[in-house]
């Protein structure tokens, strides 16, 4: 009897399979149930399933624009006294 199933191959680094495998083994499944769920997520949303975040946690653009931000502060030589004060100034 046939079954309805396809494969899929992925050509990865071994340290990268590795690490993915590790944490998904803590979670409760294994690296097939994980790209299935992947997948089934890309299908329902229509889309990536995640935002996509730099290594400082924010979105690729909005880093952008704190590094323009911040040559624009050092160029113009505007100074702030606390980090809440810059975060202020950033989010108007």
């Amino acid at each position: 009897m046939p079954t309805n199933t396809t494969t899929i191959q992925l050509r990865i680094d071994k340290k990268t399979k590795n690490q993915a495998q590790d944490i998904f083994k803590k979670l409760g499944m294994d690296l097939s149930s994980a790209m299935k769920l992947f997948l089934s997520q890309v299908i329902r949303t229509k889309s990536i399933p995640f935002v996509a975040r730099t290594e400082n946690g924010f979105t690729p653009e909005y880093e952008q624009f704190i590094l323009d931000q911040s040559a624009d502060i050092k160029k113009n030589g505007v100074k702030f006294k606390t980090s809440k004060a810059v975060m202020e100034w950033l989010e108007n």
